[in-house]
């Protein structure tokens, strides 16, 4: 399915990004610090620009209303070829399976475009129904990381999942549809 229309952010989607992350706070947290003025997505939006990151939002394709956002950070190259995947979904689209859409498109443009071989998402434990997208996604736990992001102040655990590019083309084939969860894996807007 295509549902969903993924693509890089723009200096033009600030307010509606902005006004769908204040909707979405009590979403959000505890799991992720999802920007919410306009210093924050300049900030964001800067470093799409300028640094090794890609920033993504996720559109549905019928209406244009904000699915979520995805980032692809701390891209590095040479012999490592990997990055680290944050991302986060808006509750009105909770269940519909975007986000996981979200999460396969942006797994096709870094082992595709980006010529990424891995992908790799802390996530809370306690964030249950983010690590399901994960798994629907095809990604796979590889360990569990103390104190490893610092989120509204605190240092949280995470556990560490990962998808390669030659896993890519199984992923999420045994989970393609069900319920999407809480606003997603850590990681900053």
């Amino acid at each position: 399915m295509n549902r969903i229309e993924l693509r890089r952010v723009r200096s033009g989607d600030a307010a509606d990004l902005i006004a769908a992350n204040q909707a979405n706070q009590h979403y959000h947290r505890p799991w992720v610090a999802s920007l919410t003025d306009q210093a924050g997505f300049d900030a964001w939006f800067a470093r799409t620009l300028t640094g090794p990151n890609v920033g993504l939002l996720a559109r549905e394709r019928a209406s244009g209303r904000l699915v979520g956002v995805v980032n692809i950070n701390e891209i590095v190259a040479g012999a490592f070829l990997s990055a680290y995947l944050g991302y986060y979904g808006m509750s009105e689209f909770r269940g519909s399976g975007m986000m996981g859409e979200a999460l396969r498109a942006t797994a096709e443009l870094a082992f595709g475009e980006l010529g990424l071989h891995r992908l790799e998402a802390n996530v809370q434990p306690a964030n249950t129904a983010s690590i399901a997208l994960l798994r629907r996604a095809g990604f796979r736990k590889e360990g569990f990381s103390p104190r490893y992001l610092r989120i509204d102040g605190q240092w949280r655990d995470h556990e560490r999942w990962a998808l390669l590019a030659d896993e890519d083309a199984q992923a999420g084939a045994e989970g393609r549809a069900g319920a999407e969860g809480r606003a997603g894996g850590d990681g900053q807007a």
